[in-house]
């Protein structure tokens, strides 16, 4: 066990993992295949990115507009290698992360957050090698780790990452409610926000540049969405014309029954309104005198959770967002941050059940599947109630605030 503990033992663990997952790839790319997503992806970097030309396919501006960017640039060695370079792309930016948590003061507190994010891509490398959070996830996890002492390098991550998903937006609202450089984060912020939409006109696309919102209002309720569960279970019994199928328009797979389409319009207002309550949590353990660093972590935690639990989206690779969260929280108190680690961790291996080991069988309402989703969901709900009981416990009492 002590070889564990060695910062360099952690870059063994690394190799293996990422070795892994390119042998794994190669066996698509060595036959000029892709894997997962990154087939659409390799279409739009090839295809172009002018939704009037897709003939009712899939638009490339579903995502932000810096999506753009690793989507192209993963196609330079050509089609053929497309998975190739996305995979070693996903690769080097989760080795900036690793060099980055375990180097200076954290050349020792960072080796066992970094363990747990190794294991953790075991169950989930095969979403975040394939999927655009891979990108984002360890641009997250860096600005987590140096939001403390230097927020506005954090805020201008943040931002640059929400520019490419949606998701570190949910972890950008507590790092700036918590800062007392409120203000410098802002304006970094809004400068990078600036430069995108500068960026976009210039390239012709600023008719398109917030698609990616209204794209979202034409969901349904997805097959892995928490508040889906109940019509799962429907669907599994044959309830009511209940039934799961594919909305093959945005290339999702929904569920279908009674009430259905209300609980989705209503999910995109209830979302709203659970990120309000979090951040009016975060404010009154602020104004008690909370720790600055723990309230940005714990409300990270909150607010990411809920993205996931009050969406009606729910695809499998959101469970990746949580992970940058719990290494930074991990790296900040390991003991008090066990729980969360823990209940993740479960929340991976359930998930990775679902997929890639047994999605078809969950697609056609298997009740065993079923049974492993609802538990996965279950899990889920209860790390969103930590998070809001820690978040609650934080302001009761007055702490030691930290300079940030």
């Amino acid at each position: 066990m002590a070889w564990f503990a060695r910062p360099g033992s952690v870059w063994w663990g690394f190799a293996v993992v990422h070795l892994y997952f390119l042998a794994w790839m190669a066996s698509f790319f060595l036959h000029g295949d892709t894997f997962s997503d990154t087939e659409q992806y390799r279409q739009w970097a090839f295809g172009g990115y002018n939704p009037a030309n897709l003939d009712g396919k899939i638009s490339p501006w579903v995502y932000p507009v810096l999506a753009q960017i690793p989507i192209f640039l993963a196609g330079v060695a050509g089609p053929a290698l497309y998975l190739l370079v996305w995979t070693l792309l996903i690769t080097a930016l989760n080795a900036v992360g690793l060099w980055y948590l375990t180097r200076g003061p954290r050349r020792r507190s960072g080796i066992a957050p970094a363990w747990w994010w190794l294991f953790f891509t075991v169950f989930m490398g095969y979403l975040s090698f394939a999927r655009v959070e891979g990108i984002t996830a360890p641009i997250v996890m860096i600005a987590l780790l140096c939001a403390a002492q230097r927020p506005v390098v954090a805020s201008v991550l943040l931002s640059v990452a929400t520019w490419i998903k949606v998701w570190p937006a949910a972890v950008l609202v507590p790092v700036v409610i918590a800062s007392r450089r409120r203000l410098p984060m802002i304006a970094a912020g809004a400068g990078v926000t600036a430069v995108v939409a500068v960026g976009t006109y210039l390239s012709g696309g600023f008719s398109h540049i917030m698609d990616f919102l209204i794209n979202q209002g034409e969901r349904g309720m997805q097959l892995e969405a928490t508040f889906s569960t109940p019509w799962v279970w429907l669907s599994v019994f044959h309830i009511d014309g209940s039934t799961i199928a594919d909305n093959v328009a945005i290339n999702s797979t929904e569920v279908y029954g009674p009430g259905a389409d209300a609980a989705a319009f209503l999910m995109q207002p209830l979302l709203i309104v659970a990120a309000l309550a979090g951040a009016v949590l975060l404010l009154r353990a602020l104004k008690r005198g909370a720790e600055r660093e723990e309230l940005f972590l714990e409300g990270a935690l909150l607010m990411v959770t809920a993205f996931i639990v009050f969406n009606k989206v729910g695809s499998p690779q959101f469970i990746i967002w949580l992970a940058p969260v719990i290494v930074a929280g991990l790296t900040h108190n390991f003991d008090r941050w066990k729980v969360p680690a823990t209940l993740l961790m479960a929340i991976a291996v359930t998930t990775f059940v679902i997929y890639p080991l047994f999605y078809t069988p969950l697609i056609h309402a298997h009740p065993v599947m079923a049974a492993v989703l609802t538990a996965r969901n279950v899990l889920l709900v209860v790390l969103l109630w930590w998070s809001v009981q820690r978040t609650v416990e934080l302001g009761r009492k007055p702490t030691k605030v930290l300079v940030s």
